[in-house]
């Protein structure tokens, strides 16, 4: 049975246990193979975002969902990752650094009831490729939301400065696409 507040209490004694992902992803695979409780528990989904659930400089977690169809551009953390599939599934493609942009290097599938690790300098962009709402856990060894972060162009691959705000549009963007789908029914 998922209680939200044991898991959060779990991944804070995880980290302090261990600076590495590794106690923080147990945590969170044994948390999303009870998916029917997490979804209770974290509330059924209506539209895209990503909740804050805990936050502090070594540890933060969300809760996200993505829209049916929506793609993040590659990103970084700048801390490592643990996602937790309870609902849908996340395509996640890895991105290496070249001169001056990125390339791909390599992809995952991420389907309910499944946890992986990111390493602390890993690039990725994240797609939700079904027409369904997917939702999952994100923990994140540092503070998510610190200044620091990079995105990159999804058209030219160009590094730049992550950006909060336009992630934020992004997902009302999806949600304003997922709402018209969703009025044609």
């Amino acid at each position: 049975m998922f209680e939200l507040d044991r898991f959060i209490e779990d991944c804070i004694q995880a980290r302090k246990e261990d600076e590495s992902h590794i106690a923080v992803r147990e945590v969170v695979a044994e948390a999303v193979t009870h998916q029917t409780s997490v979804m209770k528990a974290l509330g059924e989904p209506g539209e895209a975002g990503f909740k804050p659930l805990y936050q502090s400089d070594d540890l933060t977690i969300l809760n996200f969902t993505w829209a049916p169809l929506m793609t993040l551009m590659p990103h970084n953390h700048n801390a490592w990752a643990v996602i937790g599939i309870y609902s849908g599934r996340e395509d996640n493609i890895f991105w290496r650094k070249t001169d001056n942009r990125i390339e791909a290097a390599g992809a995952k599938s991420l389907m309910p009831g499944s946890a992986s690790a990111l390493g602390r300098d890993i690039i990725h962009s994240v797609t939700n490729p079904t027409e369904k709402l997917t939702s999952a856990i994100h923990v994140y060894g540092g503070d998510f939301f610190a200044p620091g972060r990079s995105e990159w162009d999804p058209e030219t691959l160009q590094q730049r400065a992550y950006d909060i705000d336009k992630t934020r549009r992004i997902f009302a963007q999806a949600n304003a696409r997922f709402a018209l789908g969703n009025s044609a029914e």
